[in-house]
C-alpha cells in the first residue's frame, strides 16, 4: 500500500524547490569525499523529509548537496548501493516488504532488525521515528462527533458504529486482508456499505469530507486530516503493519556526528508534527526547504 502512497503523492510535488543539484537526478556521479548527499523520491514528503536531514547535518558542519525526485524505490536502492547517494529517508516496512516480500512485521525493532539483514552490505538503517505514512480507518468530523471518537480511540471502537457507516477507499481495499477482510476477522468491524474511490487520494478525501462516507482508508501523514478535522483510529493490533520514517545511509559516506544529528531528528519527529509539515507544503504551497528549516529551528536542531 505503501508503494500506491508514493505514486498517489508523486502528483503533489510540482513546484518545491530545495537546492536540487542536478536537474535529472539520475545522473551524477559518486558523492565526493567530504560531501554528503541527500536523496528522496519524487513525492512531496520525501523531499520535505530530506531537506530535514540535510539541514540538520548541515547544523553539524557537515557539507551536503541534494538529489531530488529520484523516482521508485527501485531506481534510489541502486544508487543508494553505489555511493550516489549517502543518505534518504524511507520506510521501514515498505522498505522490508520490498526486499522481502513475505516477511512478517510484528514490531518497529524487528522490522528493523530484518531490513538490516536483508540490505546489501554498504547499506544500514539509523533510528526510526515515530512518524509513520502509512493506512488508517479515518472518520470525519462528523462521525467523531456522533459516536464520541477521538484521536486516543481505537478501531475497536467503532464496532458498534461500524453497522451504521460507509466506507471508501481503492477497489482492492474491499477484498485484502490489509482492508476489509482484516477489519471483520481482526476487530470484528462489518460496515454497512463499501465505495470504491481512490487509493487515499482526492476522491476518497473529498466523499469523507462532505459526508458521502463516513470512514475511509487515509494515509496517516495526508495533510487533509488537519483541515478537515479528520479523526485517524489507532490499530494497537498493527492491522496495517508499520511504515516509520527512517534515514537509509551508505555506511562510508556517514560520519558519527551525521549519524548523531539524524538520531536527533528521528527522536523528535512524530506523525501528528509530520501531518502538519505536509500540510505546509501540499496545501499551502510553502517551500520544503523553508519548512524544514524551521521545524529544526523549533525542534532545538538547527
Amino acid at each position: 500500500m505503501a508503494a500506491v502512497a508514493l505514486t498517489a503523492a508523486a502528483a503533489l510535488l510540482a513546484g518545491c524547490s530545495s537546492g536540487d543539484s542536478s536537474d535529472n537526478p539520475l545522473e551524477g556521479e559518486k558523492a565526493k569525499a567530504g560531501t554528503v548527499v541527500v536523496g528522496s523520491n519524487n513525492f512531496a514528503e520525501s523531499t520535505l523529509l530530506a531537506d530535514i536531514y540535510g539541514e540538520a547535518l548541515k547544523a553539524k558542519g557537515i557539507e551536503v548537496t541534494y538529489k531530488h525526485n529520484i523516482g521508485s524505490r527501485e531506481t534510489s536502492y541502486g544508487l543508494m548501493k553505489n555511493g550516489t547517494v549517502t543518505v534518504l529517508p524511507e520506510y521501514n516496512g515498505s522498505l522490508l516488504a520490498y526486499l522481502d516480500p513475505k516477511a512478517g512485521q510484528k514490531s518497529p525493532e524487528a522490522v528493523n532488525a530484518a531490513v538490516k539483514a536483508k540490505l546489501d552490505n554498504r547499506l544500514t538503517l539509523l533510528q526510526s521515528s515515530p512518524a509513520e505514512d502509512k493506512d488508517s480507518v479515518t472518520v470525519n468530523a462528523e462521525t467523531a462527533r456522533k459516536y464520541k471518537l477521538t484521536s486516543s480511540s481505537t478501531l475497536a471502537d467503532l464496532k458498534d458504529a461500524a453497522p451504521d457507516l460507509v466506507i471508501g477507499g481503492s477497489p482492492e481495499f474491499q477484498t485484502r486482508q490489509q482492508g476489509l477482510k482484516g477489519l471483520k476477522s481482526v476487530y470484528g468491524l462489518e460496515f454497512k456499505s463499501f465505495k470504491a474511490l481512490d487509493a487515499g487520494g482526492p476522491l476518497t478525501q473529498a466523499a469523507l469530507a462532505k459526508n458521502t462516507i463516513q470512514a475511509a482508508d487515509i494515509f496517516t501523514t495526508d495533510p487533509t486530516i488537519v483541515k478537515e478535522k479528520f479523526v485517524v483510529l489507532k490499530d494497537p493490533e498493527n492491522l496495517f503493519g508499520f511504515a516509520n520514517v527512517t534515514p537509509l545511509v551508505n555506511k562510508s559516506g556517514l560520519p558519527q556526528k551525521g549519524v548523531d544529528a539524524l538520531d536527533a531528528v528521528s527522536a523528535k519527529l512524530d506523525t501528528k508534527t509530520l501531518r502538519e509539515l505536509d500540510l505546509q507544503v501540499q496545501l499551502e504551497k510553502k517551500d520544503p526547504l523553508d519548512v524544514a528549516t524551521a521545524w529544526l529551528k523549533s525542534a532545538g536542531l538547527n
